[in-house]
């Protein structure tokens, strides 16, 4: 009688055992399932300011820019010198100018001054949505302005302008502007004065960081 009840006991026992090694396993298992989750759920935030970061950066490389300007990009933030052609070795006519992209992107905005300021301006381009096409508005210290149309034609920017205000009799402009396998930017106008075309300026700028605009 003595023997089966230790028998008996000892199976009580045996499951005892088991039941708890059952019940600590699955302890163990949902302790180390609540630490994996907390950790996760710790890493998040730095994850997420990781992925923002990220985002962040990769937006400040492009700026966004209105998709009918983006033949200007490779022209902004930077600053261009240039010497027209025409003027006199000793007395050299030097033009300054500066690209920048305004407007949240919607515009494109253009500052450049003649021999330190003896003479300057100020062109904004933008997409006109009724014209369908790419106009700009160019104010200067000599008082008059122009108001014109770009178009990009096989990689060349082709404008064409017409003055208002005191311009000397002149009262049309047409030019083509494009980059030069070396990186300048070359210019070329003509105007129309007196029914007649006649070639104005041929320019070649190249970036100079150094180089300002100069207002008096």
């Amino acid at each position: 009688m003595m023997g089966y009840v230790s028998r008996r006991q000892g199976n009580k026992d045996s499951k005892s055992v088991v039941r708890f090694c059952a019940g600590f396993c699955k302890r163990s298992v949902c302790i180390n399932a609540r630490n994996h989750i907390m950790k996760t759920l710790r890493s998040l935030p730095a994850m997420c300011c990781a992925f923002l970061t990220a985002g962040s950066l990769f937006g400040a490389d492009k700026p966004s820019l209105d998709a009918h300007l983006e033949p200007l990009r490779p022209l902004l933030e930077k600053t261009w010198k240039g010497v027209f052609k025409n003027s006199k070795p000793d007395k050299p006519t030097v033009d300054v100018m500066r690209w920048e992209r305004a407007l949240n992107g919607k515009a494109v905005r253009v500052l450049h001054s003649i021999n330190d300021g003896a003479y300057g301006g100020e062109t904004i381009f933008r997409w006109d949505e009724q014209k369908q096409s790419v106009v700009y508005y160019y104010f200067t210290t000599a008082g008059f302005m122009t108001t014109g149309t770009m178009t990009f034609t096989d990689g060349k920017f082709m404008t064409h302008e017409r003055v208002s205000g005191e311009g000397g009799g002149v009262s049309e402009i047409r030019g083509i502007s494009e980059f030069e396998a070396d990186g300048t930017f070359h210019v070329t106008t003509e105007h129309e004065k007196n029914g007649e075309w006649v070639p104005s300026r041929d320019t070649t700028y190249k970036e100079d960081a150094s180089a300002k605009v100069v207002f008096r």
